[in-house]
């Protein structure tokens, strides 16, 4: 269970001076060596926001000269809070939330000589007073920075596959509370949602799955003018490996901009989740998308990387 550290985390973002330093304190107070955490403090035309990695090293990984694939979880938010304008947390913080717990989880476990089978790096951001925008049919958090930015600093060329965790509370098509998965996307393809996925979420919830059902637009850039459901996907658009949303739902729309909205339960259930996921996937238990598929995907309908950029208004053929 993560609940001691869930609190603890919660505690921690729940303040309006809160950056990266004191979540890289927290972490090395756990356990985890200075050198596995970074933390890149980044100004953008929404103000200021620090992206904070920590890697847990895993017995057989990359960085132990091993060949076990490495996971990416990532925890996807415009902002912690949206000072001034709202006081307190919100509910977009989530994503952050989770992402910094399972880092925690998975340093204390591995400080107790509990370690994994392959690295897994959590990356992240904490910013306590991002902007807010306007968004059907409840308000979006923005963010300090664009998801370009966030993509460059968070989406690593040595993750196999990514674990991309976001509150998707504000939308009617996945009316379910606590935590749902998307389909997975590989490189412009929306594939079959992964069955030993699918597992671990009725292990670790005791529930029937829920899946987050997601569009082509939601795995296309930010910035192309077309409705996105949120960013949950936006890695999919920085990378070929295999991208899955975690999604953190409710069955009512709430605002990402919403205060006292965080439900630790839910919050748990996604951190869960991705432990038992990081620690079935080292072990070739978890498998994100089924290889030979996605080729004879690829080999009968061609590349849809296309996707994974802004694209070009189409020429009309209409004489």
């Amino acid at each position: 269970m993560s609940w001691s550290h869930l609190i603890s985390v919660f505690d921690l973002l729940d303040d309006p001076a809160v950056r990266g330093a004191a979540v890289a304190d927290y972490l090395r107070g756990l356990g985890a060596p200075s050198d596995s955490i970074e933390v890149e403090v980044v100004d953008g035309p929404g103000g200021t926001t620090d992206f904070v990695r920590v890697t847990i090293p895993g017995s057989d990984g990359k960085r132990a000269g091993g060949a076990v694939p490495t996971l990416g979880v990532l925890g996807r938010l415009g902002g912690l809070g949206a000072r001034p304008e709202q006081i307190g947390f919100v509910s977009d913080g989530d994503g952050a939330l989770a992402a910094i717990t399972i880092a925690a989880k998975l340093v204390a476990m591995r400080a107790r000589g509990e370690h994994l089978a392959g690295d897994v790096v959590v990356a992240t951001h904490v910013d306590p007073d991002a902007p807010t925008q306007p968004h059907d049919p409840v308000p979006f958090m923005s963010s300090a920075v664009d998801q370009e930015t966030s993509n460059r600093h968070e989406v690593l060329p040595e993750m196999d596959a990514i674990l991309s965790i976001d509150t998707t509370k504000g939308n009617r098509v996945c009316n379910h509370k606590g935590i749902a998965i998307t389909p997975t996307i590989v490189d412009g393809w929306i594939v079959r949602v992964s069955e030993t996925l699918l597992d671990v979420a009725s292990r670790t919830t005791g529930r029937a799955p829920a899946v987050m059902p997601i569009t082509m637009q939601d795995i296309t850039p930010y910035g192309n003018g077309l409705f996105h459901v949120n960013s949950i996907v936006q890695p999919a658009t920085a990378t070929a490996v295999p991208v899955v949303g975690l999604a953190i739902v409710t069955e009512t729309a709430v605002a990402g901009s919403a205060t006292g909205a965080t439900d630790l339960h839910d919050v748990d259930a996604a951190v869960r989740f991705a432990i038992e996921t990081a620690k079935d996937f080292g072990r070739g238990i978890v498998s994100f998308a089924d290889a030979d598929e996605v080729a004879r995907l690829q080999e009968l309908y061609g590349s849809m990387s296309v996707l994974r950029t802004v694209g070009e208004p189409a020429v009309s053929t209409r004489r």
